[in-house]
């Protein structure tokens, strides 16, 4: 596979693709024309915040699979394009997160203590001691702007150095917030009791210039402090904030614009401490933030799941092990529901009985709809999947029940529309080996495998021996069989394992006999 880096990254990382067998190409600073060309044969792209991946980068890169991010925001990645052409979005949202926090901090004290410029001033020639009377951060209220990884790790930080705690964050709940020791408030609150924010949030729609005028007022006499991204403080309105004594002073890490031009007035407040986004640039950080990218990059092409996707279903790594065999257990009921079922599929069901009950399962869910569409030549994969289901109007839901009468776990896809349905269930034995153990309402016991072939008939003598016969002179060989009846006399059903797919003429003569209800091929690709 090829893999496409166009925004620097530790060796650490490009270690790690190339161990695994990948072809690395490095093109930085590239954009326009030139990156849609780089990347029209790569099956991956790693980027940090200098490349934008646009809809028109998806469309000209038939080949990709991920887009890893080496670090936390994607605001530069158009992540429902990637979702529309099947591509995962990943970012590394561990790997820098006590870099960033620890920056914070120290932007916190150097905003409060004038520590640049006493240097600078130092430095210079001047002894400046009576000009810089600092403010104490012990026994002041920190108003923390997004409690996410990173706001968690600053809050536990600066409470334990004696600040008060107040936060704002609409996605988080009151326990954890008590559980830092923070108060969690509205917005407004968060602001009016804060002497010191420290924002914590993406720039989205909703969070572009989220701190301007009227929070600058309600801070009066405090300070701001961002590390997170540009755009989320309102810089002209900073600036008049600072210049005219409403804050007391500032630190930012992020713009709007970077690199910050020459002539922005940022640089002409003495008050407002900036760094060239250095939030991550701990060797530490740029590893972690680098293998991370790298080990889901690997991971997908693996056809494993990638513990980090944003745009895919997910799944922490503790619980992986236990849901991996039902991943492909799962596909493989969807694709024999698609290719038994003869009527238009409206909706799509998947349940789990037993032990598997008890896990997260959307990765599963998603991988049985994969299942499902794929014999429909849809393309089609765990990210787009859902997409594709809510586009074409298909109606997808899940169930759990602990309840099993006869398997530790059974996961189950019916497919049908308001006339009819079919169900395929299948389970696990010793651990890993997947058996399908329900066909449409049939108890059978069939390997899931390659080429099979699936005959609904009467319960009559000979039927099976003449199937054999007609597969025989079509020079199909058995591999393996399973029948199974309701009732004697009835109908039945058998499951064979094929050694190739059984020609149309073939299947044709099956059914001219009326002893043949109906068949169906039913191709696995040897999964």
């Amino acid at each position: 596979m090829k893999v496409l880096v166009t925004d620097p990254i530790a060796d650490a990382g490009l270690d790690r693709l190339r161990e695994a067998g990948h072809d690395v190409e490095t093109a930085y600073d590239v954009e326009g024309d030139a990156l849609l060309d780089a990347v029209s044969d790569a099956h991956g792209l790693i980027v940090r915040s200098g490349t934008e991946v646009t809809e028109e980068v998806f469309e000209a890169a038939d080949d990709l699979l991920i887009v890893g991010r080496a670090g936390i925001g994607v605001d530069n990645i158009d992540i429902d394009a990637a979702t529309d052409h099947g591509v995962i979005v990943a970012n590394a949202p561990e790997g820098n997160v006590r870099a960033a926090a620890e920056h914070s901090v120290a932007m916190a004290f150097a905003a409060a203590r004038s520590i640049p410029q006493a240097h600078t001033r130092l430095k210079g020639g001047e002894w400046a001691k009576g000009e810089f009377l600092g403010t104490e951060l012990n026994g002041k209220t920190l108003g923390v702007v997004g409690l996410g990884r990173v706001g968690q790790e600053v809050a536990k930080r600066l409470g334990g150095l004696g600040m008060d705690l107040v936060a704002y964050d609409p996605y988080i709940g009151e326990d954890r917030a008590e559980q830092l020791g923070a108060d969690l408030v509205e917005f407004d609150e968060c602001i009016e009791r804060a002497d010191f924010v420290t924002v914590h949030v993406p720039l989205t729609d909703e969070t572009e210039g989220l701190l301007g005028e009227d929070e600058f007022a309600q801070l009066e006499d405090g300070y701001v402090v961002n590390v997170a991204r540009g755009g989320v403080v309102d810089e002209d309105a900073l600036v008049e904030a600072v210049e005219d004594g409403v804050l007391a002073g500032a630190a930012l890490d992020v713009f709007t614009e970077e690199p910050l031009p020459d002539d922005s007035p940022l640089l002409d407040v003495e008050d407002i401490v900036v760094t060239p986004h250095l939030g991550a640039s701990t060797q530490a950080a740029q590893e972690h933030v680098a293998t991370s990218t790298a080990d889901q990059v690997v991971a997908a092409f693996d056809d494993e799941p990638v513990l980090n996707a944003l745009n895919a279903p997910s799944v922490d790594e503790s619980s992986f092990g236990r849901i991996e065999p039902y991943i492909g257990l799962a596909e493989t009921a969807g694709k024999v529901a698609a290719q038994l079922f003869d009527g238009r599929i409206e909706r799509v069901e998947v349940s789990y009985e037993g032990d598997i009950a008890e896990e997260d399962l959307e990765l599963v869910t998603a991988s049985a709809q994969k299942g499902v569409f794929d014999p429909l030549e849809w393309q089609v994969n765990a990210v787009n999947a859902p997409r594709v289901a809510e586009e074409r109007g298909i109606d997808v839901t899940e169930s759990k029940t602990r309840q099993s009468e006869d398997f530790q776990s059974l996961v189950s896809v019916t497919v049908g529309n308001s006339d009819e349905e079919l169900t395929v269930s299948g389970t696990l034995f010793a651990g890993d080996d997947p058996r399908l153990v329900k066909i449409d309402g049939y108890r059978v016991d069939a390997v899931p495998h390659g080429h099979m072939l699936a005959a609904r008939n009467k319960d009559e003598p000979g039927v099976i021996g003449f199937i054999g016969t007609v597969l025989g002179d079509a020079d199909v060989n058995i591999a393996g069989m399973f029948n199974a009846r309701e009732t004697i006399g009835g109908e039945a059903l058998t499951v064979y394992n094929l050694d190739s797919t059984v020609p149309e003429e073939a299947l044709e003569e099956l059914l001219a006999d009326d002893r043949i209800i109906d068949v169906h091929n039913i191709e696995l690709n040897g999964e």
